[in-house]
């Protein structure tokens, strides 16, 4: 990912972040003989709060560690562009930290009668789901920096320089190229012709889709089996339902 866009972070912080998720989940379940649940939880907690360590505890250590050798060994041993190597392995770590960030802690009850007098709990992790959510995030917020590396990742708005970079922040060097407009050079395919949500107000809508350019409004006809019965003895008697659907598309 060395396009350096904020679209390339986005990519490379959920591929790191997806792939720790993966393997710690696969730990966690006994699939991977090289780990297995996070020991070093165990015998702890608060005795007299009533609850202690245990059950089966993600442990995302072994699946960051997996998710650095897979990931960043291969862009560190590249030469030149050492802005966008940074850039990118940046981007990778803040997809780790953003698994570590959301992780979680469960509990179950123990006591007579139904009681909560002693609690067991354990560290989860958040759905992928959550995770995505999260980057998406640090996507819509992301840093531009400079391409020059001068000892430390830094701005690209000289204004802005003290301002520290999180270790969760996604970082991009170029700004992103027009994705309203067909470019078959950066395999652009554009947006003229895609179907689009009307009443939307999401990426599916028709106002962002088609990037202001408005859009066209069709009727296509479906037609389609529909309510089915079973009739004695032996075949299945359905009638044609036919309907009338709006459907839009960029122009």
């Amino acid at each position: 990912c060395f396009a350096g866009t904020k679209e390339t972070a986005f990519i490379s912080a959920v591929t790191s972040a997806g792939l720790v998720h993966s393997v710690t989940r696969s730990c966690s379940a006994g699939n991977v003989t090289e780990c297995s649940c996070d020991t070093n939880l165990r015998h702890g907690g608060s005795a007299s709060e009533g609850w202690h360590w245990g059950g089966c505890s993600d442990d995302i250590h072994y699946g960051m560690s997996f998710s650095r050798k897979f990931l960043d060994v291969p862009v560190k041993n590249l030469t030149g562009k050492s802005g966008l190597v940074a850039m990118n392995l940046h981007n990778n770590e803040a997809g780790r930290q953003a698994v570590a960030k959301l992780m979680s802690v469960d509990c179950r009850c123990h006591g007579v009668s139904g009681s909560c007098a002693v609690k067991t709990c354990w560290k989860t992790m958040s759905s992928f789901e959550k995770v995505g959510w999260f980057l998406k995030d640090k996507y819509e917020n992301s840093i531009q920096i400079s391409d020059r590396l001068k000892k430390k990742l830094r701005r690209k708005e000289k204004s802005q320089r003290k301002i520290p970079i999180g270790k969760e922040d996604l970082l991009y060097v170029n700004k992103s190229p027009n994705y309203c407009v067909e470019d078959q050079k950066l395999g652009i395919p554009g947006t003229q012709g895609r179907e689009c949500n009307r009443t939307s107000e999401g990426p599916d809508g028709c106002n962002l889709l088609c990037c202001g350019r408005g859009y066209n409004t069709h009727v296509v006809r479906h037609v389609e089996r529909c309510e089915c019965k079973f009739v004695w003895c032996c075949y299945v008697r359905c009638r044609r339902c036919e309907t009338m659907t709006d459907v839009h598309t960029c122009k």
